[in-house]
């Protein structure tokens, strides 16, 4: 045989055997996740609270407690996450937002939020929805032709 098919035999034996490997461990790693996302749904609580601000910052200079940022893999100590600064009550929390709703929340307004821990699971507002902006006001020329018509 030729040194090239040999070669490109090889190759391809090795790209077959780690795509299978990246198989396996895509779904140990689905069903990991899986469990850890019903046990935040187990645990959250539905709370009134206050936010303050919002921000995305590294773990180290996010402000949460030390036993917290030892805890994390190394790898995520370089991320930013996404942090939310919130009033629950009379205490003032950091906590950690889930990437999916860190844009819905709203600074500096109240809302009701589903917490798990330190993690934001789901944010309500108080008043109304928060995806839709309040209805803007016409002005007096446009009521008047809106009359008419």
């Amino acid at each position: 045989m030729n040194t090239l098919t040999i070669v490109l035999l090889v190759i391809l034996v090795v790209l077959v055997g780690v795509l299978i490997a990246l198989y396996f461990f895509g779904k140990k790693a689905q069903k990991k996740q899986e469990e850890q996302q019903a046990q935040i749904e187990a645990a959250k609580q539905t709370v009134s609270m206050l936010v303050i601000d919002k921000k995305r910052l590294r773990i180290k200079e996010s402000g949460l407690p030390q036993m917290v940022i030892d805890q994390t893999p190394k790898m995520m100590r370089r991320t930013k996450l996404p942090i939310v600064k919130a009033k629950i009550g009379p205490k003032i929390s950091i906590l950690i937002a889930d990437e999916k709703i860190y844009e819905q929340i709203p600074v500096k307004k109240e809302v009701k939020a589903d917490i798990s821990g330190l993690y934001i699971v789901g944010v309500r507002g108080i008043r109304g929805h928060l995806d839709t902006p309040p209805a803007k006001k016409k002005g007096f020329f446009k009521r008047m032709f809106s009359k008419k018509n």
